[in-house]
């Protein structure tokens, strides 16, 4: 009888990583967890690209924002920036957290391609990255106007992205609540 059970172990095991592989192919790629939702942005002091004069958290507190972390190495941030610029032209307020990256070959590009940012932060160690807990490039925070972070998107926002969940989630954020 023994013998017989063990004809069933391999199906069984089968079975299992079968239901595993299915849960994990329905999870949602974008959807990574932030533990900073709900939380203020991390503290830093952080030179600004533009004319390397200290930027800090307090710098980004006054009216909601995106901050968005890009890199001229970001093959993704390239392909992002040009909705980017357009939802600047719109008066979507954008911070830039150059990341990882080198600050000359990064104003190059921004002069080259268009700046959509009010300003870039130069985060050239990846420590401000770390605080938010960046994966990597792109990604954006959206902040409010207390510079609370209220929500996270990860890889490239375009015109689809930005119609279809994104731009309610700002406006939300543009909206003064009665709290």
């Amino acid at each position: 009888m023994s013998s017989r059970l063990k004809l069933f172990v391999p199906l069984g095991l089968f079975l299992l990583l079968a239901v595993l592989l299915f849960r994990g192919l329905s999870l949602d790629p974008q959807a990574l967890p932030s533990a900073l939702i709900d939380k203020p942005l991390p503290a830093f002091t952080l030179p600004a690209l533009s004319d390397e004069q200290p930027l800090t958290d307090a710098d980004l507190v006054g009216a909601p924002l995106l901050l968005n972390v890009w890199a001229t190495w970001c093959i993704s941030c390239r392909v992002e920036h040009p909705y980017l610029q357009r939802l600047a032209d719109t008066g979507v307020l954008i911070y830039g957290v150059n990341y990882k990256d080198d600050s000359t070959a990064a104003r190059g590009w921004l002069e080259q391609l268009g700046d959509p940012y009010r300003d870039s932060i130069v985060d050239a160690q990846g420590t401000l990255g770390l605080d938010l807990g960046v994966y990597g490039a792109p990604e954006t925070y959206f902040v409010d106007a207390k510079g609370v972070i209220r929500y996270r998107h990860v890889g490239v926002i375009d015109e689809r992205v930005w119609t279809g969940r994104l731009k309610a989630i700002y406006d939300a954020l543009a909206t003064p609540s009665d709290s």
